[in-house]
């Protein structure tokens, strides 16, 4: 059985951030009540047939919501759901709107994984990015969420910062090994379409200075124990998302509030995507009514190249057997982009599996390319 998640928007923001592209709306307050409404009266309509294994709260900020609501929420999911008993909960959190009491209710409502938006320990970075904590409550919010006996504890760390040199990265990554989390998510600031960075860029780090930054942050991890398992996911003991491997690995995810999006695969083995509105007023009028977002089915090329895009993401790449299954496909349909990944030592084989290689791996984007729907995308 294909495993099924959940995932839950909560889209406010103190401010926006000048970097980010996710639907996240400022608002200095909102409607909690109504919107954990509109997300239980969603969750009553979903097809409860499928066993849940992970819930996902992201945003926004979705520590800007109450203990009473994520609760309330979660009580709805076990309601619909039935849900394995290992559930994964995985919550955002932002250093500046949380404390060591409310990760304590967090934790007795069902929360079992926090992600703490750090992205730095820096001031100056901090500043730049336009961040509303500062290095003390990062380093506070860390504490608190360890104190508050929360499970698993995720810190969220960029480098290739406006300013920043390698020292500085590093010094980061210290601090975050310092504070004692087992999951790390670090990546590289990335300018995207229609954000104010993209429209007005910041000066960044040359592509030299940020490789150096990513070998030598890589090395550092290593060093402590910690393991690569996804381009921008390291860990320890154990401490992988599993919520996000769902979607790594092409799983079902059903997505409520405004903007989620979510995958289904139906009982032939056809898959179709599901796109909420994203405005959150407009989400919610539409949520009281009924309505649940527009669906949209994926042909096998798309089904695909989907997949890739995900799988190829994870160190150990992925079984044939797993593609088949998840896709509906035989993996000789990606003969013709295998034999260019080939060609250009984009891949590793191994009996069953596929892996990009240590080029692939660093040149992703290009190897995911060779397998785009479209005959005339680009090329490696």
């Amino acid at each position: 059985m294909i495993p099924l998640g959940l995932y839950v928007h909560l889209p406010w923001c103190v401010s926006r951030c000048p970097y980010c592209d996710f639907n996240a709306h400022a608002a200095r307050a909102f409607d909690e009540s109504r919107y954990a409404a509109a997300l239980c009266a969603q969750l009553r309509r979903s097809d409860g047939a499928q066993p849940l294994s992970s819930v996902f709260f992201g945003g926004g900020t979705p520590s800007r919501f109450s203990p009473a609501a994520i609760a309330r929420i979660l009580d709805a999911v076990r309601t619909r759901y039935v849900c394995t008993d290992d559930l994964e909960v995985s919550l955002e959190a932002n250093p500046e709107s949380a404390d060591r009491a409310k990760f304590q209710a967090y934790r007795e409502a069902g929360v079992t994984r926090l992600s703490i938006g750090v992205q730095s320990f820096a001031a100056a970075a901090l500043r730049a990015l336009g961040r509303a904590h500062g290095p003390d409550d990062a380093w506070r919010a860390v504490a608190d969420a360890r104190d508050a006996g929360v499970g698993r504890i995720n810190i969220d760390l960029m480098y290739g910062l406006p300013g920043q040199t390698t020292a500085a990265a590093l010094a980061d990554l210290r601090r975050a090994l310092d504070a004692g989390a087992e999951h790390l998510s670090w990546y590289q600031l990335t300018l995207e379409p229609g954000t104010p960075f993209a429209r007005r860029p910041p000066a960044l780090p040359d592509g030299d200075a940020v490789w150096e930054m990513q070998r030598a942050g890589e090395a550092l991890l290593r060093g402590a124990g910690f393991e690569q398992y996804e381009v921008s996911a390291w860990c320890r003991d154990g401490a992988v998302c599993r919520h996000n491997i769902n979607y790594w690995e092409y799983g079902d995810y059903i997505g409520i509030g405004a903007g989620a999006c979510g995958k289904r695969t139906g009982a032939s083995g056809a898959v179709y995507r599901t796109r909420q509105i994203a405005e959150p007023e407009a989400w919610m009028a539409a949520a009281e009514r009924g309505a649940d977002g527009a669906r949209t089915s994926c042909t096998p090329a798309v089904r695909r190249f989907e997949f890739l895009l995900g799988a190829l993401r994870l160190r150990t790449g992925f079984a044939w057997e797993l593609f088949e299954a998840r896709t509906g496909c035989a993996a000789h349909a990606l003969e013709a982009g295998l034999r260019e990944a080939r060609a250009q030592d984009l891949v590793e084989e191994t009996p069953g599996r596929l892996r990009a290689s240590a080029r692939g791996w660093r040149y992703l984007d290009d190897l995911c390319a060779l397998f785009l729907p479209s005959a005339d995308g680009p090329r490696a």
